[in-house]
């Protein structure tokens, strides 16, 4: 159990960047971390706010741009459930699997005997493993051009799903997948548990297919959480959240609820991966900001 004397021990005098909270809800153990894997090299974007009155908790670099590889498929999973939701498409529509979406890349499709799947469950793949296939099946389907206008019908300008997925890039492909920044992120993730993206049913629904997100290596890892069953809540806490992962890339956004508060937290990581301590210590970092939101929620 975590108790407030745990919230203090060990907590220094929160830095400059962070805005007016007290002791017990001291975020300098994660900024602190995150400045470590700055300072061997990485780029950081991260951003956590208060759920309910969206007060700045935690903030570094939140404004800056950058690669934040399958994060991006959230933009399409709003597309996907808004035509839902307007009816435009139906979740029972069977999607068939074609050679352009094959990918040796994150997910589980590629190693199913199914040729074929309804559009929902294709979504549902994507929330829970990231599945590339399944996101290329469902890009045929709707389109790169309606997810790019989606995001600027909701005024997002940051992030960014750029292209199909794909086991090479070339010359002529765009550079990455996606990309984003914290602060964007953290508002995007916050208007969708708050039932305000687009419309109510359409943010739920979202919510829904990340919620069974199986990838609770990076600032989830902290939350103690089944990875495979989490959709409801377990002491008190409730997530969901979407990772990004490459070499030299980890990503997440999310939301976590606890019983004293709930948070919208996005962080990006872009590091030198040229040894196996440089990806653990990336990893490392993003854990030890999980700590510091679940000790704020719980």
């Amino acid at each position: 159990m975590i108790t407030d004397s745990t919230r203090r021990g060990g907590r220094g005098q929160g830095s400059g960047r962070h805005r007016g909270f007290d002791a017990a809800e001291n975020f300098a153990a994660g900024f602190s971390a995150l400045a470590d894997v700055a300072l061997a090299g990485a780029k950081v974007s991260a951003r956590a706010i208060d759920l309910l009155s969206g007060r700045v908790l935690l903030s570094v670099d939140d404004t800056v741009v950058l690669p934040t590889a399958d994060v991006g498929k959230l933009l399409l999973l709003l597309e996907v459930s808004a035509r839902l939701g307007s009816g435009l498409d139906s979740r029972y529509e069977i999607l068939d699997r074609e050679p352009e979406d094959d990918s040796a890349t994150a997910g589980i499709w590629q190693h199913l005997s199914a040729p074929s799947f309804p559009l929902a469950d294709l979504a549902a793949l994507v929330g829970s493993t990231r599945d590339s296939m399944a996101t290329n099946a469902l890009l045929r389907r709707v389109g790169l051009e309606a997810v790019w206008r989606r995001a600027e019908s909701l005024g997002i300008r940051k992030t960014a799903l750029l292209d199909r997925v794909r086991d090479r890039r070339g010359p002529d492909d765009a550079p990455q997948l996606s990309v984003g920044a914290a602060d964007e992120l953290t508002w995007l993730m916050s208007g969708i548990a708050r039932g305000e993206i687009v419309d109510a049913a359409t943010s739920y629904r979202v919510a829904d297919w990340l919620a069974l997100g199986m990838d609770l290596s990076m600032v989830a890892s902290a939350f103690g959480l089944d990875p495979l069953a989490h959709t409801r809540s377990d002491h008190g806490l409730a997530l969901f959240n979407i990772t990004g992962s490459e070499p030299g890339v980890r990503a997440e956004a999310g939301v976590l609820r606890g019983p004293r508060a709930g948070v919208s937290y996005a962080v990006t990581l872009v590091f030198p991966d040229r040894r196996l301590p440089d990806r653990l210590g990336a990893l490392g970092a993003m854990r030890t900001l999980g700590i510091d939101l679940l000790e704020y929620v719980h």
